[in-house]
């Protein structure tokens, strides 16, 4: 089975960096899990927002906190959900001198719109579609486009002007032997508000999608898309 980043890729998944390709190019039939581990070099938020990131907290989505040389680690493994769907999971943290945050997701694949769609959170009431993109560099580009809330019956859109729209890049370097990655989050209204950028090194590990550890899969899993 082809990862959910090589369907939605197709041909383009090729001119991603070799290590890439592994980073991206499993699924759950591979039984196998990307683990990595390296320092934040800086991570930074926009004050005015301080108040959302605080809620976001609660949800493992993002947080009012930054700093420089911040150790951190990112957890991806790929499993079948209990509606059948590809699943990866982005289980990050960061290790702050008092205190350790989260920012997790659970990418799906929609095999109906032949998009992934992001859950963000612990409990997936948050939905993105992602765009996705080769870089010239061998990375790999996403870009999260329309937004969705689902909470019990509660369903509905979120206009531009109140969401982040975020950028994630990530790629390989060689000359340095690691990984790094950069995110951004834009406001139309405020502009920057969340930004990370650092490196790390990946290992790859024997997974059994039915044994997953605890805490990297969701609390609760949606159905809605």
């Amino acid at each position: 089975m082809r990862s959910i980043y090589e369907q939605v890729l197709g041909a383009d998944f090729n001119k991603l960096h070799p290590r890439i390709q592994q980073r991206f190019g499993f699924s759950s039939q591979d039984r196998s899990a990307s683990i990595g581990h390296g320092v934040m070099k800086r991570i930074w938020y926009n004050k005015i927002v301080t108040l959302p990131l605080f809620i976001g907290t609660f949800r493992h989505i993002m947080f009012p906190q930054g700093g420089k040389n911040i150790p951190f680690s990112i957890e991806n493994f790929a499993y079948t959900d209990r509606f059948g769907r590809e699943t990866v999971t982005w289980i990050r943290k960061f290790k702050f001198p008092r205190t350790i945050r989260h920012f997790d997701a659970t990418m799906v694949y929609s095999g109906e719109r032949e998009v992934i769609v992001d859950y963000l959170g612990n409990k997936q009431h948050l939905a993105v579609d992602l765009d996705i993109s080769a870089t010239p560099n061998g990375g790999i580009r996403i870009r999260s486009g329309e937004q969705r809330f689902y909470e019990g019956r509660l369903q509905f859109r979120f206009p531009r002007l109140f969401t982040g729209c975020a950028e994630v890049c990530e790629w390989y370097d060689d000359d340095e032997a690691c990984y790094k990655i950069t995110v951004d989050v834009r406001n139309p209204i405020f502009g920057q508000i969340f930004r990370y950028e650092g490196s790390f090194q990946a290992a790859f590990i024997a997974a059994d999608p039915e044994a997953i550890p605890v805490g990297i899969q969701p609390l609760r899993e949606e159905k809605r898309e």
